[in-house]
């Protein structure tokens, strides 16, 4: 579970790092060939700073995750706090599922390293956590404040949050090589222009779709892309939700949403179970709805990598299947 492993983290995580302190008995210097090296905890931002950078190989970009473990579920290993500690630029997202990253900086042995924190990045677009109808409800984490707020983390499926925090990448990339910062601008240039396209296509869909409202049998990371696109949406989780199991009151609640609002699609995220959409069709009137995957880029490998998976290839995935589904 993974607030299970958020507790663990608070006790393993200064183990670790006093591991990997050990281990090193002065920082790490740049690698032999002088490039930059930059860490990125998930994948858009490891597409993100490889679109950036461009050809100009300034740069060797560590991305933590090319397993596919979900961010929910990572922990870092003594290896991984020693690569962040030495690193030139460390990119994240911020939220309660990576709260091991500030003892890890907190230690770091670069003080000079340059820091993006994507929730910091796009703070006037940031969503809190939401509890929709239908939602199952989540046992309180001990030891959490009620009064702490709760945000939702996956700014990385907003379209325009990505133009923003391209922004602050470069301007980070660019103090710290400004010898390169004029071919990081017009990469950025390129790109953004790349963004802004898709965000039209998007919103021409959301427009033009007859249907404004996803059901998902699943947890649900795409609040800031419906928000984005003025569409609503019924989940069974939130987005950074531990649960895989719903009760019969939340598969019962979104079954009759997928009636009362003539729904035929079940939504799932990748990598994800449909058992739960099975349940949620089987207890409905429409015995003939289907069941489709939207990719929370949250599960990306290395070998999807090699592949040829960007950032812009899996969000055109996504919209096509919306088009699918909402004409």
């Amino acid at each position: 579970m993974a607030k299970n492993s958020r507790r663990a983290a608070a006790f393993i995580i200064p183990v670790l790092i006093s591991a990997a302190l050990m281990g090193c008995s002065a920082p790490k210097q740049k690698n032999s060939s002088n490039k930059l090296n930059i860490v990125c905890t998930n994948f858009s931002e490891y597409d993100w700073t490889r679109e950036i950078i461009g050809d100009t190989d300034s740069a060797d970009i560590t991305y933590l995750l090319e397993s596919g473990i979900d961010i929910h579920n990572y922990q870092p290993n003594a290896e991984d706090i020693m690569t962040i500690s030495n690193c030139d630029m460390f990119i994240y997202v911020g939220g309660e599922s990576e709260s091991w990253v500030d003892d890890v900086l907190s230690n770091k042995a670069n003080k000079d390293m340059k820091v993006v924190k994507l929730l910091e990045s796009a703070k006037d677009n940031v969503q809190l956590e939401e509890h929709k109808e239908g939602m199952e409800e989540e046992e309180e984490e001990h030891g959490h404040d009620e009064d702490e707020p709760e945000y939702d983390e996956h700014v990385w499926l907003s379209v325009r949050n990505a133009e923003i925090i391209c922004d602050d990448i470069c301007n980070k990339l660019c103090g710290l090589d400004s010898a390169n910062a004029d071919k990081y601008k017009a990469n950025l240039s390129a790109y953004t222009a790349k963004l802004r396209d898709l965000d039209n296509d998007y919103k021409e869909m959301a427009e033009n779709a007859k249907v404004k409202t996803l059901l998902f049998g699943d947890r649900f990371p795409f609040r800031y892309l419906v928000e984005d696109y003025g569409l609503d949406y019924y989940a069974a989780f939130k987005g950074c939700s531990a649960e895989t199991e719903a009760s019969f009151e939340t598969i019962a609640k979104l079954a009759e949403k997928l009636d009362k609002l003539e729904l035929d699609t079940v939504f799932i995220i990748e990598n994800s179970s449909d058992a739960i959409a099975k349940s949620i069709i089987s207890s409905s009137g429409n015995k003939n709805a289907r069941i489709e995957k939207l990719n929370s880029l949250q599960s990306v490998t290395s070998d999807d990598i090699r592949k040829g998976a960007s950032y812009l290839s899996l969000m055109n995935e996504d919209l096509e299947t919306l088009k699918k589904v909402l004409d």
